[in-house]
């Protein structure tokens, strides 16, 4: 309500700076001095399998801490026509969460806890993370120009099947496969053709759309 609270339960007044409906993420400013900040981690380097804790206020249990390993990196879930890129956990997380920090066992934040799986509303042992690489540019975008600025693609196409690779009389089923280049687009200014297919981006392997 215009208020930032908190562990300590000092309260700041608080201004939006810029809302990201998409990734349902929001900068808000308080003025006060010599607040500990947390460090962004590069979440495309995270490892499935890697530790991770989880805090946030569920049920207004302020500063709970969970434990959990990665469970999968880039997850679509099916459905989310806006974030297909979560981070995927196994710390508990319930209502009240969200907003909260996914940190690595350095202390780096590498996700916002976001959503959870679940037919009942309360933790089943499934939850997912905005990764921090994409909270940042959401900021950083917010604190420029108010709003966040969108990439254009500049390709069309999908997920790389077995029904793709046969017709092109290929092996390999796992990148994104390229149906349609826009014309005078970067892609198109880059070289990328139609029937090409991206396996790796920045030396990152690319498995599914």
């Amino acid at each position: 309500k215009g208020f930032i609270e908190t562990a300590d339960k000092r309260q700041f007044k608080a201004k939006v700076i810029g809302i990201d409906a998409t990734n349902d993420i929001a900068l808000v400013k308080i003025d006060a001095k010599d607040l500990p900040y947390i460090t962004f981690g590069d979440s495309d380097h995270v490892k499935v399998g890697e530790w991770v804790l989880a805090v946030g206020n569920p049920y207004n249990l302020t500063s709970t801490v969970t434990a959990g390993i990665i469970s999968a990196k880039g997850r679509n879930l099916g459905g989310n026509n806006k974030v297909n890129s979560f981070i995927q956990t196994d710390a508990a997380v319930n209502p009240g969460n969200s907003g909260g920090a996914l940190v690595n066992n350095r202390g780096e934040l590498i996700g916002i806890n976001t959503a959870i799986s679940s037919t009942t509303g309360s933790s089943v042992g499934y939850s997912f993370a905005v990764p921090s690489n994409i909270a940042k540019k959401v900021v950083e975008d917010l604190m420029e120009y108010g709003n966040v600025q969108k990439a254009v693609l500049g390709v069309a196409g999908g997920e790389l099947d077995s029904k793709i690779a046969k017709n092109l009389d290929i092996n390999n089923t796992q990148g994104f496969y390229i149906a349609e280049v826009v014309e005078k687009s970067g892609a198109d200014k880059a070289g990328l053709k139609e029937k090409d297919i991206i396996i790796e981006l920045d030396d990152i392997k690319i498995a599914t759309f």
